[in-house]
Parts: structure tokens; sequence; C-alpha cells
């Protein structure tokens, strides 16, 4: 691991951690150290503004000229052909395609007076926490190359998530818990579960996965009493290791007895964790859990939830949103643009504006990003006005937004175009949001690397700058 070591003393062999560090006979003993990190915790580059991340991550892409991106161009227009100029390998688009303004209205909301349609109601309400870019531009309008692309920096895969870098290069603050968390609702979006993996990384690395219904998490409940189950993980350990040491690749196996060891401390800690039945009415029903959807019941859950993480130590955790209609792009509107994604703001904004308020009413907010993005925007046009009609893939200019963690709230960086088409001042990469968050986290990206393939790899690869200007 090249981008720092991390700090303690070697301890005794009759100590767990020591047991272990013998037992891997010191293959995978930094990664072990990363698990441990109450006893040792992972230096930062530089001092770190944020502790945690939480992604709420909306698949699909929802339509930026509908939610953050005022256009008001778009209605004058509407109906009229877009013509040759605003063509992009960037967007579904062709000549004879026509202008679709919003269904709702844009006020300037909170003192700041940042743009937020009526769309998203209780979001506007949290206006000045929001740092919105306006100006993000990928690579592909495909959703499985989009997903990895915002998850990994790659569009092809086989690389680490965001989550699996941040949980690689600060470990967990709690012994008991994984470093990356993924609240998930049964489905797999498209680029599937590389997009929540840790490719080439130690194993120990990929999220960990808490469902929404039913059982959080696979296997949790011991079938042995603590002290049988210590003298089973200790024997499997050094079995593991004697087999390490006839291995030309130890790494996996390292990570497996890391893997083993976090279940054997998750079995006390995530079942308490999960079980939000304690927390007080009002928060409970803050985040909507006395919604009569259940869509939206789950998502406030697993929002819920992800509070409740962050506070006990988990470096990053992820939500998923359900799909109500079984696709596995909830916010992929190529009709019915104005019923679906009411749908899908009402499953999940007031959920993620109630997770700013409650980090904010905690004092966690300062230290915790929440990260707020799909994987692409939708096109301003559409091939017909007409009732249930809708928007297509476009990559070409859209919107996400960041809040806490060190940025400037109540903020707009960058511009689309007169139409929302395409973004001409301060474009952005994925790149560059994956260098700013790691700065935040106290990470530069350019040194957080491991070695792999013949050359040192790292979430950015090549590209990525830090976006001072949004930061506090």
């Amino acid at each position: 691991m090249k981008h720092h070591q991390c700090p303690g003393s070697i301890a005794p062999a009759h100590t767990r951690r020591g047991f272990l560090q013998q037992a891997s006979a010191g293959f995978g003993w930094l990664a072990l150290n990363g698990l441990f990190s109450k006893e040792a915790t992972a230096a930062t580059h530089f001092p770190a503004k944020a502790k945690n991340v939480i992604f709420c991550f909306m698949d699909g892409g929802p339509s930026h000229v509908d939610t953050f991106d005022y256009k008001p161009m778009l209605k004058k227009h509407q109906g009229q052909p877009i013509g040759t100029r605003w063509l992009s390998k960037k967007s579904d688009s062709n000549a004879g395609r026509v202008w679709l303004g919003s269904p709702w209205e844009f006020k300037q909301r909170g003192q700041s007076g940042l743009w937020v349609s009526d769309l998203f109601p209780h979001l506007a309400q949290v206006a000045d926490h929001l740092c919105v870019v306006r100006s993000m531009v990928g690579e592909l309008p495909l959703h499985g190359q989009s997903n990895l692309l915002l998850h990994t920096g790659r569009t092809a895969g086989q690389a680490p998530s965001l989550g699996a870098w941040v949980s690689y290069g600060l470990g967990t603050e709690n012994e008991n818990l994984p470093g990356y968390v993924l609240l998930n609702n049964d489905w797999v979006p498209n680029g599937g579960l590389e997009n929540f993996g840790s490719s080439f990384l130690p194993a120990s690395h990929q999220a960990t996965v808490m469902r929404a219904k039913g059982t959080p998490v696979d296997n949790i409940t011991p079938g042995d009493p603590a002290a049988t189950q210590r003298r089973k993980l200790a024997l499997l350990a050094s079995q593991n290791a004697a087999f390490a040491h006839q291995s030309s690749d130890a790494q996996a196996i390292e990570a497996a007895i890391t893997n083993y060891e976090t279940a054997f401390l998750m079995q006390s800690a995530v079942p308490d964790l999960a079980d939000i039945s304690g927390e007080p009415g009002h928060i409970r029903k803050l985040y909507g859990l006395d919604s009569p959807d259940e869509h939206q019941r789950l998502y406030a859950t697993q929002a819920l939830r992800a509070r409740r993480l962050v506070e006990a130590g988990v470096r990053f955790v992820e939500i998923t949103c359900p799909s109500f209609d079984g696709n596995n792009s909830p916010w992929d509107q190529h009709v019915q643009l104005k019923l679906n994604h009411e749908q899908n703001a009402r499953i999940t904004e007031q959920s993620v504006a109630a997770l700013i308020i409650d980090l904010h009413q905690r004092g966690m907010l300062d230290e915790t990003i929440v990260l707020w993005a799909g994987e692409m925007g939708r096109t301003p046009h559409t091939p017909a006005v007409k009732e249930g009609c809708g928007r297509d893939h476009h990559v070409n200019g859209y919107s996400l937004f960041l809040a806490g963690g060190g940025f400037k709230g109540g903020t707009a960086y960058g511009e689309t175009d007169e139409f929302g088409n395409a973004a001409v001042v301060n474009p952005t990469s994925v790149h560059d949001i994956h260098a700013t968050i790691l700065h935040q986290m106290g990470l530069d990206h350019t040194r957080l690397t491991f070695r792999h393939g013949g050359r040192d790899q790292r979430l950015t690869d090549v590209h990525g700058h830090v976006i001072k200007t949004i930061l506090a």
C-alpha cells in the first residue's frame, strides 16, 4: 500500500490482534490494522474536514432541468425542433426532437436563493445546505457504463468503488463494523455488483450489504456461544494462514481472515444498529416512516440507518433507491416523466432532507458528506410533446449536490447553456467529484494508490482535480 502506513506497534501474540498478525504471517496486516482502527487509526495525508460519506444514489438519471437547473427558455420554445446545433454524442438526440419545458415550477429557496423546483418540496427547505454542481459531464449515455463511472471512475468496471477506496484509505472507526456498508433494496442496478466491489483491493473493503426488508444481513445470528465461535474462528484463521504460506497470492486468503473476523464482530453490533424502533417518534416522522407508501417507508428506514451507521463509525454508506415498478433504473423516465418523477421524489426526497436536518441537529453534518447523484441527467428535449412524454439519456450536462462535510451550502457551481443541453461554465467530471470528496476526507487522490497490474492504480486514474471553489 503506497498511500500511507497505519501506525501502531506489533501486538503481543496473546491478544486478538497479535494472534491474527501471527496467523496471517503479516501478509494482510495493514488491512487488519485498518479493521481494528480503534487501536490503530489510519493516518490521513492532511487534516480532514469530513469523517464519513453518505451517498444517496438516484439510479436511472433524475432530470436536471426538472430539479436544480432552472431553464425558462425550455417553456418559451417548447415544441420547437432543436435543430442540428444542439446535437451531441453524449445525448439521445436528433435534429427533429423538440424542446420540452418542465412541468414543475422553480423558485428561489432559503436565504441563499438557490433554485429548486416544486418536485422537491422537502429538499427546498434545506437549500441553504446544498452545494449543487450544475455542470457535470459524463462519457457515455448508457446506464451500465455511467453507473460504473460514477461508482468506480471507470466505464468498463474491474475497478474498486469509491466506498472501497475510502475504506482502504481510512479503515473503520468501529472495530465491530466494516468501513463500507450498502443499504440496498433487493435489486442490483445496471453495471452489477461491480458498482460496490473492491476489485483488486483486499476483499475486506467491498460493501457489506444491509437490506431494507426482512433480515438486514444474512447469517448474522450467532450459531454458538461467543467463546465457542472465537475458538472456531481462531482455528479457521490458523488453517487459512497455513494455506497462505503455500499460495502464490495470499491477498484473497488474508481478506478472508479479515472478513471472518468482521462478521464475528458484527453479530453484536448490526442487529442493534438496524433496529430503528427505539428512535423517537418525531425522528421517525421526519424521515417518513409513517408514510402509507411501503417504498417510502423502506427508503426512510435505510436513510435513518445511514445516520445510525455513520454515528457508529462506518466511513462510507450508500443508499440505493427502491424500484416501485420493477425497473432497475428507477429514475429512467423515457415516458411518463411527470407521473414517475413525482413517484420517485415522493419515495426519496423527504428522507434525504430529513437526513441532512438530523445530521445538522446532532452536530454531525460538518463532518459528514451527503452526496446525492444519479449516473446521468435527462434530455431537455423529447421526440414529441404529448401527454405522458418523457426525457431520454443525457450526460452532456447534468446536476448533483453535496451537503455538509465542508462544502459551501446554498451555492451552485457551473452552468449549462440556456436550454440545459450542455455544460458551458466549469465542466466537471466524476473524477473531479471523487478527488474533491477524498480531499475533504484528508486523502490526496494522487497519493491514494494500490500497486496492481504493474502500476500504481488510483480511483481517479490520471484524471481529476479538487474543486476548491465549492469548499468552505
